[in-house]
């Protein structure tokens, strides 16, 4: 006679408390990365215990060993950095990829979107926020614009801009709970529009459009007219930036442009390990290019070029096939039922992050990654049986 596994009560309370501090970490990273990296570091302490009680083996999903592999590339990177102790302390940013193992152990079966509604709760608070700042105080130029609770308005914009993703994914091929996800988007919308951050529109409209047509191609209609709505209602600075992406003698555009040209100095000099990382603003004056508006920049803007150029061919080969590894994977489980709506809001989520990634180096703020890493994974981690 088959006897019941014996229950462990400690390992199943490390479980619940690590499950809720990564509930914690996917809303709380919307309001405050301190918050946010307290909540990971107590589920990394509950994944290490339940693991080590009950003799686990670690499990991850196969798109994290090329991630893993760039995470070695990047070490090596900084051991010839020209100034290793600088470029090893950003290296700390790595950790953050534990959230990979974290979210595929616990954050299992339905619990996966119980998690994507927690993100969609927390964000819509965010977006509130965020549109009182510009409509009540003033928030509404350049100089200053809505950030939400959070650093900077490219971090916030770029955050909401993963969750507008999954909001419309849910719309689009979620079996239920569509509601609350169609009243968010909205104002997720409006949000990012009132930063002013034209690469997290880039990011929003690249994501609409890939899940539009993969729920019917005829529905990609819909975004020029919502565009000529938004150009036809919004306030003129607003309307006036965002056209401002098609002008290349903005300043703005010029100096990506610039960006893009001595990130090609630095590999040239540098091709196999990179310059090292947090080394471009340093060595940012012997590669200025002459057309380039500020006289430094703490990143080049561009997530493939920043990578090549501060950590060398090798790790951009190594991130492109995380990238490739995870679209592939995300695309196998589309077809699947049962996740088909988290497979689609982790494609929206890489799509938006590859378009926003060509004028800003989003991979490397810590917030957003923190973000994109949980939504990729949650398509895998719902596919495996919830242990208690």
């Amino acid at each position: 006679m088959a006897h019941a596994p014996a229950l462990d009560p400690p390992a199943d309370r490390l479980e619940q408390i690590g499950l809720l501090a990564l509930f914690g970490v996917a809303g709380g990273v919307l309001f405050s990365i301190a918050v946010a990296q307290i909540l990971l570091a107590l589920a990394v302490v509950c994944w290490v215990a339940v693991v080590a009680t009950r003799h686990e083996r670690i499990a991850v999903p196969a798109f994290f060993w090329p991630l893993l592999a760039y995470a070695g590339a990047t070490l090596v990177s900084a051991a010839f950095s020209p100034e290793p102790r600088v470029s090893l302390i950003d290296c700390k940013q790595l950790v953050l990829f534990l959230l990979v193992p974290l979210v595929y152990r616990f954050v299992t079966g339905s619990r996966a979107t119980t998690m994507v509604t927690v993100i969609l709760s927390f964000a819509a608070v965010s977006a509130a926020f965020g549109i009182f700042q510009y409509a009540i105080l003033h928030y509404d130029n350049l100089g200053q614009r809505p950030q939400g609770t959070l650093g900077h308005y490219m971090t916030y914009s770029g955050l909401l801009m993963l969750v507008l993703a999954a909001a419309l994914a849910r719309i689009l091929f979620g079996r239920g709970e569509r509601t609350w996800a169609a009243a968010v988007l909205p104002a997720l919308a409006v949000a990012i529009a009132v930063t002013f951050t034209r690469s997290a529109a880039v990011g929003a409209c690249a994501a609409a459009a890939m899940l539009l047509s993969l729920k019917d191609f005829r529905l990609l209609a819909v975004l020029p007219i919502v565009a000529a709505v938004f150009l036809a209602l919004a306030p003129a600075t607003l309307s006036a930036r965002f056209v401002t992406m098609f002008n290349m003698k903005d300043p703005s555009s010029r100096d990506r442009l610039a960006m893009l040209r001595e990130g090609e100095h630095m590999i040239r000099a540098h091709p196999l390990v990179g310059v090292g990382p947090n080394m471009v603003e340093v060595l940012y004056s012997q590669y200025r290019d002459p057309d380039a508006v500020q006289k430094v920049n703490p990143h080049l803007h561009n997530v493939p070029m920043q990578i090549a150029a501060e950590r060398g061919l090798p790790a951009l080969g190594l991130w492109l096939w995380f990238i490739v590894s995870l679209i592939v994977s995300l695309g196998r489980r589309l077809g699947h039922d049962r996740v088909r709506f988290l497979a689609a809001s982790g494609l929206a989520a890489v799509t938006a992050m590859l378009a926003a990634g060509i004028f800003e180096y989003n991979f490397g703020d810590s917030e957003f990654l923190m973000m994109f890493l949980v939504l990729i994974t949650l398509p895998f981690a719902a596919e495996r049986p919830t242990t208690t």
